[in-house]
């Protein structure tokens, strides 16, 4: 995209319903292909409503489509599912820095995410799988509100098949047979050598509090800890400073950050 500052034109091309509040959305530029890192995010724009920032959440391979998973939240999120395939949006992007997947290469790969906090973290899934034999022993553990909120079923079901796939849920149901608890119980499945390993994550804040807290004491340096953090981002270019902490813009120098740079902020992060 030549111009940052003006929205592309996309055609919605598929509306998937992940959970009663959560749809993965399929668009794909009128004009040109679309090239992104994964961890970055777009501005996407609801003509008359306004635009907002969302996560790539498919594969940065396929350069025909791209896809964005959202929870219906307020105004824009509501309007935005009112919309069906070959309606247009508008996307600007993509912006910031996304996971170090170069640096991982050769490397196990521990991944956490919280509720629809699985989404940026999906690409990169993708890309392991698509260039499996350049990583490591590869962990995911995913955690939820309730079985219904589970994000992504049928690919964790697939995923299953390649990577080392747990997941838990706050509250279960009639139905649920697996582990029942906040995400950090699913450590006590897994063996990891943070001299080995890096973790990436992205989640609710208190749940990349305790996490990040539970990888320190596992003994994972800070460099080897990369969070997602989401802050009020508006412009995506570093100029409204909506998403500034302690100076650096979220939107710009992250959204993906080590805890290294951000354990010494002067205002809580995570």
């Amino acid at each position: 995209m030549s111009n940052p500052y003006i929205p592309s034109i996309a055609i919605i091309q598929e509306v998937r319903e992940e959970t009663p509040d959560i749809r993965t959305f399929r668009l794909k530029l009128k004009e040109g292909e679309f090239t992104f890192t994964p961890g970055q995010f777009i501005e996407l724009s609801v003509f008359g409503y306004g635009e907002a920032p969302f996560s790539v959440t498919s594969s940065p391979l396929d350069r025909e489509f791209f896809e964005i998973t959202v929870r219906k939240m307020g105004i824009l999120t509501s309007a935005l599912f009112k919309l069906g395939e070959g309606a247009m949006v508008g996307v600007r992007g993509p912006f910031g820095r996304g996971w170090p997947i170069e640096e991982m290469k050769g490397m196990n790969v521990l991944m956490i995410g919280g509720g629809i906090g699985i989404a940026p973290l999906k690409p990169v899934i993708e890309y392991i799988l698509a260039n499996r034999k350049e990583y490591g022993e590869v962990i995911l553990l995913y955690g939820a509100r309730t079985p219904s909120d589970i994000v992504y079923k049928r690919e964790l079901e697939e995923w299953k098949n390649t990577i080392d796939v747990h997941l838990t849920v706050d509250r279960g149901d009639e139905k649920w047979k697996g582990r029942v608890g906040v995400v950090t119980v699913l450590f006590d499945e897994i063996e990891v050598d943070p001299k080995e390993t890096y973790s990436i994550q992205c989640g609710p804040p208190i749940m990349m509090h305790f996490v990040t807290k539970k990888l320190v004491e596992l003994g994972f340096s800070g460099d080897r800890i990369f969070l997602s953090l989401e802050r009020l981002m508006k412009c995506g270019m570093g100029f409204c400073g909506h998403c500034t902490v302690s100076g650096r813009y979220v939107c710009k120098e992250g959204p993906v950050f080590s805890y290294s740079e951000i354990k010494n902020f002067i205002e809580t992060a995570i």
